[in-house]
């Protein structure tokens, strides 16, 4: 019998070899409830599929220099599907952590051609006051009624991050409307990562009025809601008795979102539920042992279709966490941030951050 072991062992070792090249699922799909979404595989063959480019340079209209616009890092992207193409709109950091907003595109969701300059960034306008330090961060971007795109962002202004609105008809030319929370008592909270509530239409994903009203996810500690009737304008949902913001998604202490809860893309409507996929962190203690402190993660919630501030369910784990290099060390260590998915050739590719510092793909069967 003894004659065997040795070929089989061979064998073995064999088929695990192949197998480190094969995307794998990031978790046990056993427990995966019926509404998730997923499951989600890591194209680890071809992760990460962004990188920072030194050599792509851009006259910066504020400092008036030739900037290397994405030398630093590539990150955080949202995505669409536009002409039969995937276009990755994703964060791009400097050397000095000034963060724009640049445009790559692929035929096949995994391989991409970036724009040789970014597609939104501060200028000499009135946002600049909102911009000047940091930048603008963080694109989620979904359509409007009319197939106009709506881009919600991040401003920095080296103090207080403000969640953010624009506009445009391609992609490439953006129309700013200011902060989304506008009301005096809030312009100067610290806002972020606005998911909007769309519905599918193909491979189109059009913001959903509910009860008359577009709703909108946001806020990197609790998850808090805006509503709008044109999609530009919004105002806060707030309690009546007490005038503050409801929150309606929160950290959990023991789990992998013991630290933080933060939005990743769009907010999926059907007639029967809302899916948000989320990102959250791992607190310094009374957390999930599993994972380092810290550590990004993304797990998904569900809401009410008719209620959207009503949960009704989340996971209890985390469904894609950092487990590669890429992913462990960088920028920022221990992050897998998701933040754009779209619906394309039958399947949906799930973009997200690594480390700060570069762009994966994970995905799933329809």
């Amino acid at each position: 019998m003894y004659k065997y072991i040795k070929p089989l062992f061979f064998l073995c070792f064999l088929i695990s070899l192949s197998s480190c090249n094969k995307s794998v699922v990031q978790k046990d799909t056993s427990d995966q409830k019926v509404w998730e979404m997923g499951p989600f595989l890591k194209q680890d063959a071809e992760n990460p599929i962004l990188t920072p480019n030194p050599e792509l340079v851009f006259l910066d209209p504020v400092s008036g220099e030739e900037t290397a616009f994405e030398a630093r890092n590539v990150l955080n992207p949202s995505a669409v599907v536009k002409d039969g193409k995937v276009h990755l709109i994703y964060r791009a950091q400097d050397q000095k952590m000034t963060s724009r907003i640049a445009l790559a595109t692929s035929e096949d969701g995994i391989h991409f051609t970036k724009e040789k300059a970014p597609i939104f960034f501060p200028e000499n306008d009135d946002m600049l006051v909102y911009e000047a330090f940091g930048g603008v961060e963080d694109p989620r971007v979904v359509q409007g009624p009319n197939g106009e795109y709506i881009l919600t962002y991040t401003s920095y202004d080296g103090k207080t991050a403000r969640l953010c609105l624009a506009t445009s008809t391609n992609l490439k030319e953006w129309t700013k409307h200011g902060p989304v929370l506008k009301d005096p008592k809030n312009i100067n909270l610290w806002s972020k990562s606005g998911a909007i509530v769309v519905e599918q239409f193909g491979v189109e994903m059009r913001a959903k009025k509910i009860d008359g009203k577009y709703w909108m996810y946001f806020g990197d500690t609790d998850l808090f809601m805006a509503h709008s009737t044109n999609l530009i304008d919004w105002k806060v949902l707030e309690n009546a008795e007490n005038n503050t913001m409801v929150s309606v998604l929160h950290p959990r202490p023991g789990y992998f979102d013991s630290r933080l809860v933060e939005p990743g893309p769009y907010a999926l409507w059907t007639k029967d539920e809302i899916n948000l996929i989320y990102n959250a962190s791992n607190a310094a203690n009374n957390n999930d042992p599993n994972l380092p402190k810290f550590t990004y993660a993304a797990g998904q919630a569900l809401f009410s279709a008719t209620k959207p501030y009503q949960l009704i369910d989340r996971t209890k784990g985390y469904f894609i966490y950092p487990d590669k290099d890429y992913e462990k060390i960088g920028e920022v260590n221990e992050v897998c941030f998701v933040e754009g998915m779209v619906f394309f050739k039958d399947k949906w590719f799930l973009y997200y951050g690594t480390a700060d510092s570069k762009i994966g793909v994970a995905i799933a069967e329809n």
